[in-house]
């Protein structure tokens, strides 16, 4: 459920927008002067603020100033002034939208619904960089890029290996048989004309790479009996 603070201190204004915003589904805080909002930003992390310019305590300006000190939720500013220098000023301050008054509450909300649906798409972006690399320790694996690294020094892995690697990394604490390696590195048909010992090459020469002392494993370890799995 999506939150949002609205500040302003013309109470019957504040009671329209929460109700509009509860009728999407949206969980509402209100506030009615500066300070209040300041406090209520600071407990809790908000999808969007509504915050009025005219405020008792600090003015909208002052608590936009405030909040970026410590987050960057989205702001969107409600006023009764409409001339440019004062739009300039509120996304100086930090605000990310500005509605004069008075306005449409469906102007409003779909203000809310495009800055909520650019933030997801920012959040689901970052979350996918951050997938492209696996760090473990001091090793990092670029997905994408396919490089790895130990440290600051770049490892030259073939092909095979990267797979091999990528998917035990990616896979921590669980261990594979080199039937299961075979097939899914190298495909059902590997497993069906290969020799399970191909796996145990890779693994030896991966480790030769990778590992301050291959006869003592770092991060490809072998469960006797069983296979090999990846662990730091």
């Amino acid at each position: 459920m999506a939150r949002a603070l609205v500040v302003d201190d013309e109470k019957l204004i504040v009671k329209g927008i929460r109700f509009s915003l509860e009728q999407e589904g949206m969980e509402v805080d209100c506030a009615y002067d500066g300070e209040e909002a300041i406090n209520m930003a600071r407990e809790k992390e908000y999808d969007i603020v509504l915050l009025d310019v005219m405020l008792p305590e600090h003015d909208g300006y002052e608590v936009c100033q405030a909040i970026r000190e410590f987050s960057e939720m989205p702001i969107i500013m409600l006023t009764a002034k409409g001339n440019d220098m004062d739009k300039i000023l509120g996304l100086e301050y930090g605000a990310d939208d500005y509605i004069t008054k008075p306005f449409n509450i469906l102007e409003v909300k779909a203000r809310i619904k495009a800055i909520m649906r650019r933030n997801a798409k920012k959040a689901k972006n970052m979350r996918q960089q951050e997938n492209k690399v696996v760090t473990a320790g001091d090793l990092k694996l670029d997905t994408e890029g396919r490089r790895v690294f130990i440290g600051e020094r770049e490892i030259n892995l073939t092909a095979k290996e990267f797979d091999l690697l990528e998917l035990l990394v990616c896979n921590p604490n669980k261990v594979y048989s080199r039937e299961a390696l075979l097939t899914y590195v190298w495909g059902n048909k590997a497993m069906d004309n290969g020799d399970v010992r191909t796996v145990d090459v890779h693994v030896r020469r991966l480790r030769e790479k990778i590992e301050p002392s291959p006869s003592d494993p770092k991060y490809v370890h072998t469960k006797w009996g069983v296979g090999y799995y990846f662990r730091v």
